[in-house]
């Protein structure tokens, strides 16, 4: 199975995206075909050792959608763009997967028009993986739809919990909606029919969480509009940031020689693992009908190299049928 990379996505392409997809190729023998700027993508690939060995191949694609750019405009105006011609590849069977780090907008509008949504799937979600204290845990939307109706939210915890069965072995994961407030009568007209909604589902739905309870580990699955999702999600990396800033501070201001430091260093880096989301890759779009997988735009090699070969476990287990099967179960339990 081999993954489509837009090796032009992304604030450190095409540098950061090769030397991911490199590193993908080489340690988890997948194979990669990167599209984008042939003659900048070879010149990467040339500074990288053996990679004539690996299962690389590169598809050229004239233009690229800017960070900045409108999506649907982009796509519009740009049907050579890297993300539109990886995007197609996976459609047309010469790729079983999906991964991006450039606009997050563009890379979903190109999956969407490709791969077409799964029945039941009105919306498709990005779930992002965050660490929570007894585990992890999926949070989404976190950016696909700034706008949702309360029947999205509903569709969201169902294709969360078939994901958090698939990828993180949860038998009968719980399902939190993301408000204000623990009572069912909090939050805004969407939050309280999407309660309602998810009451009346076979999910095992456990009411309303806050926002500080996202990373208890209460719920296994919290879903929300994606405006809300990427707006928590963002003050979550904030805080980490500055948190391991400070850490880093400190421990230059410390004395390596005493009791304990090292040990103490350890356990910094442990935590530092642990909330990076470079660890995680990416997130996958969930409800088009094919493996996508979204990354940071500011992915580093590590990131690429974990988003990619997450792209390929999420063919190769057959992730997108079986959510289509859970949206299939759904229907008729909804009153």
């Amino acid at each position: 199975m081999r993954v489509a990379v837009d090796a032009m996505g992304g604030d450190h392409a095409p540098r950061a995206v090769v030397e991911g997809a490199v590193a993908a190729a080489r340690e988890s023998d997948i194979g990669v075909t990167l599209v984008g700027d042939a003659d900048r993508i070879r010149a990467e690939l040339d500074r990288q050792p053996d990679v004539s060995r690996l299962d690389i191949i590169v598809v050229g694609a004239a233009d690229v959608v800017g960070m900045g750019e409108s999506p649907a405009q982009a796509i519009r105006r740009k049907p050579n763009a890297s993300i539109k011609v990886a995007a197609d590849l996976v459609a047309r069977g010469d790729a079983a997967a999906l991964f991006s780090a450039g606009n997050t907008g563009a890379t979903v509008l190109a999956a969407y028009t490709a791969f077409g949504l799964l029945r039941g799937a009105e919306r498709p979600a990005l779930a992002a993986t965050v660490p929570t204290a007894t585990g992890v845990a999926l949070l989404l939307d976190v950016g696909a739809n700034a706008n949702c109706r309360p029947q999205h939210l509903v569709t969201f915890g169902v294709m969360g919990s078939a994901y958090a069965r698939l990828a993180f072995g949860a038998t009968e994961p719980a399902v939190g909606l993301l408000s204000i407030g623990e009572e069912a009568t909090k939050g805004n007209e969407l939050t309280r029919e999407a309660h309602r909604l998810l009451r009346a589902t076979s999910l095992r739905f456990i009411g309303n969480v806050e926002a500080r309870d996202v990373y208890s580990g209460a719920a296994d699955v919290v879903v929300c509009d994606g405006f809300t999702g990427n707006v928590a999600l963002k003050v979550s990396e904030g805080i980490v940031e500055m948190v391991e800033a400070l850490l880093r501070q400190a421990f230059s201001a410390a004395d390596a020689s005493q009791d304990g430091y090292q040990q103490v260093r350890e356990a910094f880096e442990h935590l530092r693992r642990r909330v990076d989301y470079s660890e995680y890759g990416g997130a996958p779009l969930l409800g088009v009908a094919g493996a996508c997988i979204v990354g940071h735009g500011r992915s580093s090699t590590q990131a690429v190299r974990n988003g990619i070969v997450l792209a390929h476990r999420f063919a190769e287990g057959g992730l997108t049928g079986r959510l289509e099967q859970e949206l299939a179960a759904l229907e008729g339990t909804v009153s």
